[in-house]
């Protein structure tokens, strides 16, 4: 039974923290440590559900699809021969919010959240081409790498905040790991890639 739990608990914190939530998490964060705070809440809404419509919802519903078509497992879709499709959908999704964001004149510190977690995508998509990486903690790594970049432009101590997501990707990674979608490299090389793409691209955008 203990082993049942814990395998229960990883498959939980894996779905938790998708790598779709990205996003929604850099946006949670402008919107406490910025001057975004000030938006009216019924606007901060909003775009809370715009970028989970097109971050989270629109990718893995369509994603989910083409696994149903084709007859695939989770197991089977994890491959690194078959994660091609699913970073072409996940990348066209982003975009296609960015876009939207980009005709309605939203904030651009906003928008440097999307390119940040769209660099991360492009980057795995590439990396993928050579070795596999967890896309689940690159996603974690670009909410340290965020949390760090917002911290110098904003001028604020990112410490307790800091140990709070230190946490969580230990628990997302080791939760890949239980699960035997990834090894400890992969894992690591994932996070690492995660907080370089998102510390230089909010800082650069």
């Amino acid at each position: 039974m203990k082993e049942k739990e814990i395998i229960f608990t990883a498959k939980v914190l894996s779905v938790l923290f998708t790598p779709f939530y990205l996003p929604i998490l850099g946006l949670l964060i402008l919107f406490i440590f910025s001057y975004l705070s000030l938006l009216p809440l019924t606007y901060k809404l909003f775009l809370l559900l715009m970028f989970y419509l097109f971050t989270v919802f629109l990718p893995t519903a369509l994603i989910r699809f083409y696994r149903r078509y084709q007859g695939w497992t989770l197991i089977e879709l994890g491959s690194r021969e078959r994660r091609a499709i699913p970073y072409v959908i996940s990348i066209f999704s982003y975009l296609l919010c960015y876009y939207i964001m980009a005709a309605t004149h939203v904030p651009h510190f906003m928008g440097s959240i999307l390119i940040a977690a769209l660099v991360i995508q492009v980057a795995c998509a590439i990396i993928n081409l050579f070795i596999k990486i967890s896309t689940h903690t690159a996603a974690i790594g670009g909410v340290t790498g965020a949390l760090l970049a917002f911290s110098v432009i904003f001028s604020f101590n990112p410490v307790w905040w800091l140990c709070i997501v230190l946490l969580l990707a230990g628990m997302v990674g080791t939760s890949r790991m239980i699960l035997r979608q990834h090894s400890l490299r992969q894992v690591v090389l994932g996070y690492l890639a995660g907080v370089a793409c998102s510390f230089v691209s909010v800082l650069l955008f």
